[in-house]
């Protein structure tokens, strides 16, 4: 029951803090490429680990999102009805390039399973 209460509390910040970014954060360093890819909310809502993903410069971006953190962390107590506000902590999100890794290697296995069968197939002959 309680793992669902974090959960909502948890989607709810990722939709107020992509919200915040989006359109109050004026920080040139933040990517319009970036994205909060997931929250997850300990269980004494004292911190609140951030996974952001970009596409350009994560390292810059993970710099302007802490030193907008105060500003962030205020926006998001205006905004989710919480009697403590979770210290934010930004992490680099890799996932994405995890996935596209495993499926180019995917995809090179694939292939060389078609050419030992084209090359089987053609010794049978």
């Amino acid at each position: 029951m309680a793992s669902r209460r974090y959960n909502r509390l948890s989607e709810e910040i990722k939709r107020a803090l992509s919200d915040i970014i989006r359109s109050d954060v004026k920080d040139p360093r933040i990517s319009e490429l970036m994205s909060i890819t997931g929250v997850q909310v300990t269980e004494d809502l004292k911190f609140a680990k951030i996974y952001v993903s970009d596409y350009k410069d994560i390292d810059t971006t993970l710099i302007a999102l802490e030193s907008a953190k105060g500003f962030i962390k205020r926006e998001i107590g205006k905004r989710v009805k919480m009697r403590i506000i979770p210290e934010l902590i930004f992490m680099r999100d890799d996932s994405i390039e995890r996935g596209l890794h495993i499926s180019k290697l995917i995809d090179k296995v694939i292939e060389e399973d078609n050419v030992r069968k084209v090359n089987t197939d053609n010794a049978e002959e």
